[in-house]
């Protein structure tokens, strides 16, 4: 067993970032998602102070790469090979320890399974001990305190689709075993229309030891306004793996987002990823964004904090945090 993997807001040595490379699976959304991970990569760089890899799946997509972020201070465009830009499901998870625990990635229950996604964690973890394990798990699908503890959805881990015959306890030895996980902190469902199946880094975050972030339903239309409701609930009820009672802390959501085909969006602002110097958290045209920066301001008093559209990401299925994963120093 391993020890814990350290909270997001402790120091990194880098992030990878996914950079949008495939025509065929962005269509007309490619440049304008390549416009806004270059925006991303930028602050991660500027005011989040990261050295950042952004990882370029595809050679088509070198050009307009260099173009954008070729010469900005602290990115390293990285050449490599991905199905596609999701990282935080695809690449490793970095313990305490140095290692690279690597996973099962089965295309979200078999739903996008790309060429190229299986040997993402290999790029990622190149120079980190690599420790493979025999189970299906994407990085989205928990979220980390650094002490222990997790938070995660019934409807993602123990969904059959991704190890059948899981229950509670499986899923508990097998994250203690691989991640040092000392206690789970299970919720239920995740967003409507979330091809994860409900991953926890759309609906409730750590932002520091015993407190968690969860939306706050915008609008008397938010699609998720009862699943919001019952996470806030079922959180103040839970302890960390030290017996601490939780602090919940309500984010607005983006309330109602649409795209292109009229259906619901799985946006979030609970999204955002936590630098070393600063929070950057996606926003996506609504009045809520900016409420959302406020909150995570008061959350994060020695961050910066930098709101940056994700409307053309969100199309894909994900945000800034889906397409990062941080190499802890």
């Amino acid at each position: 067993m391993t020890g814990p993997v350290p909270a997001e807001w402790s120091p990194h040595k880098a992030i990878w970032i996914g950079f949008p490379s495939h025509a065929d699976l962005w269509d007309e959304d490619l440049a304008p998602a390549q416009a806004e991970v270059a925006a991303l990569a930028k602050a991660l760089a500027g005011q989040g102070g990261e050295h950042v890899k952004l990882l370029v799946g595809d050679a088509p997509a070198l050009p307009q790469a260099r173009e954008l972020l070729g010469g900005v201070a602290g990115v390293e465009i990285v050449p490599g090979r991905f199905g596609d830009v999701w990282l935080r499901d695809t690449g490793p998870i970095f313990t305490a320890s140095g290692e690279a625990a690597a996973f099962r990635f089965n295309g979200w229950g078999e739903k996008y399974v790309l060429e190229g996604d299986e040997t993402v964690a290999d790029t990622l973890g190149a120079e980190a001990a690599m420790i493979r394990y025999d189970f299906v798990l994407e990085g989205g699908a928990i979220d980390h305190d650094g002490h222990g503890t997790v938070l995660t959805t019934r409807q993602c881990l123990l969904n059959p689709n991704r190890n059948p015959g899981w229950r509670e306890g499986d899923a508990e030895r097998a994250l203690a075993e691989a991640l040092g996980v000392r206690k789970v902190l299970w919720l239920d469902e995740g967003l409507m229309n979330d091809h994860t199946d409900g991953h926890v880094d759309n609906l409730a975050r750590f932002v520091a030891p015993g407190v968690v972030a969860c939306p706050a339903a915008f609008g008397e239309d938010d699609p998720n306004a009862a699943v919001y409701g019952k996470t806030a609930r079922a959180l103040a009820a839970m302890t960390d793996a030290d017996g601490r009672p939780l602090e919940v802390v309500r984010i607005p959501s983006p309330g109602r987002i649409m795209d292109a085909e009229h259906r619901v969006s799985p946006a979030s602002h609970m999204n955002f990823i936590i630098a070393n110097k600063a929070v950057i958290a996606p926003i996506y045209g609504c009045r809520a964004g900016a409420w959302a920066v406020e909150a995570l301001e008061v959350l994060f008093p020695r961050h910066e904090v930098v709101g940056l559209t994700s409307r053309a990401l969100v199309s894909g299925g994900g945000s800034f945090h889906c397409i990062s994963q941080q190499e802890p120093a």
